[in-house]
Order: structure tokens, then C-alpha cells, then sequence
């Protein structure tokens, strides 16, 4: 599935390549999820390819009491967001409930915040029953990536597939459990960083994400109306 190094021209490039690979998920009619801002470019390609729904899904780490650098775990946005909590640090720390409740409702207020300027007034997209495909532009240590798949296993869906250009094999075996299948086009070793395997790895803006959820809208809908 992956070969041991490949090399991309951009995340436009990285994403109609993995789409090739993707295509075997077309009549599953999948929703993909890009993981902001840098996922966005790559799922774009994936989902006009497949004609399928394009919505993101936002990540936010939880912060310590005093220490918000450190993560005492995630919340992960959607239609039902959920709260993946990291339980050795949160054994360690000893954090109230209601700090930790108080914590999740900032990071959700942020998460709302960032929809509404990305997608404007679109709620999230209703996942359960549904192949969900989880993008990104590629993943180093899997941190964001493990807290995603986390939370959306949560959620009462069909199957999750991980969809990446470039990762690490250890990470991808650490990420396996969490998902029903990873499409990685190249697994290089040494790695580096996700950055080395594309000539033109430029920070994606948020003009751009919110053009391209804009150009995805009618994707999906010639195939699949969800009900309501």
C-alpha cells in the first residue's frame, strides 16, 4: 500500500494520488473529515474525486490546570462532540471535574468559533451509520491523529479509514487499533519531517480553507441526500 518514499509536489498533488488509492470507497458514499488548515487542500481532491460530502474536523487539547502546554487530553469536535481524555496525566494531576468540564467547554467555544469562520453557518455533518474518511497532509508524531480517531470511534459510524501522503510505520502501527483501515502512500525511512516529502509545503491560510469548503459544497449531494 505504501511504498517506502515518495515525494509530492504540494498538498493539491499529495491529495489526488491518494484519492487513486481511494477510489475502491466511492460506492460507500464516505464523508470526508479534513483536520484544519493543512488537511484541507488534500481532502478537497479526495472528495471531488469521489463526489463525496467534505466537512472538517477540529481537534483542540485539553490544557492542565496552570500548565496549558501540557495536554490532559482533547476534545474532538462534530455532530456529537467527544472528549478524549489522557488517563495517566489526568491520574497524575488529579484535575477537578469541574475544571476539566469548565476546560472542555473553552476548547469547544474556540471549535465553534473557527467552524463558524470557516464553514459559516454549515453544522457539522451527521456521521452516524456513515464510512468516514480522516485526512490529513501528513503525520509526524500522531498526537492530533490519535485524539481524531478516538473520538470519532465514539460516534456510531460504519467504518473509519485513515487517509494520509506521508507518515512513519511505527506511528501508523501505534494509529492502526483506532481505525478499520490506513491508506499511506509512503512511509520513508528516516523520516524527518512531513514538510521534506513535498516541494512546496507552504502554511495553507485561512482564505484558502474557507474557499475550498465553499467549492466542496455540492460534492456530495448528487449521490447522497442525507435524511433528516
Amino acid at each position: 500500500m505504501a511504498s517506502p518514499s515518495r515525494h509530492f509536489k504540494n498538498r493539491q498533488d499529495a491529495g489526488r494520488q491518494l484519492a487513486a488509492e481511494l477510489h475502491y470507497l466511492h460506492g460507500a458514499h464516505p464523508v470526508i473529515l479534513a483536520l484544519p488548515r493543512g488537511g484541507v487542500p488534500v481532502a478537497f481532491e479526495i472528495a471531488q474525486a469521489l463526489q463525496a460530502e467534505l466537512d472538517l474536523l477540529f481537534v483542540r487539547k485539553l490544557g492542565a490546570p496552570g500548565h496549558e502546554e501540557l495536554g490532559i487530553g482533547a476534545v474532538v469536535d462534530g455532530d456529537d462532540p467527544q472528549m478524549v481524555l489522557n488517563e495517566e496525566v489526568v491520574r497524575q494531576l488529579a484535575p477537578s471535574p469541574a475544571y476539566i468540564e469548565a476546560e472542555k467547554q473553552r476548547q469547544l467555544a474556540e471549535i465553534d468559533r473557527r467552524r463558524a469562520e470557516y464553514m459559516q453557518d454549515h453544522p457539522p455533518i451527521s456521521l452516524a451509520g456513515r464510512t468516514v474518511i480522516l485526512v490529513d497532509d501528513g503525520i509526524a508524531t500522531g498526537g492530533t491523529v490519535r485524539a481524531a480517531l478516538a473520538g470519532l470511534r465514539k460516534t456510531q459510524l460504519k467504518q473509519l479509514v485513515l487517509a494520509v501522503p506521508v507518515a512513519p510505520t511505527d506511528t501508523l502501527m501505534q494509529l492502526s487499533p483506532l481505525c478499520d483501515g490506513i491508506v499511506c502512500l509512503s512511509q520513508p525511512d528516516p523520516f524527518y519531517a512531513v514538510g521534506a516529502h513535498y516541494d512546496n509545503f507552504d502554511q495553507t491560510s485561512d482564505e484558502e480553507v474557507i474557499n475550498l469548503m465553499k467549492a466542496a459544497a455540492p460534492f456530495g449531494e448528487k449521490h447522497f441526500t442525507p435524511h433528516h
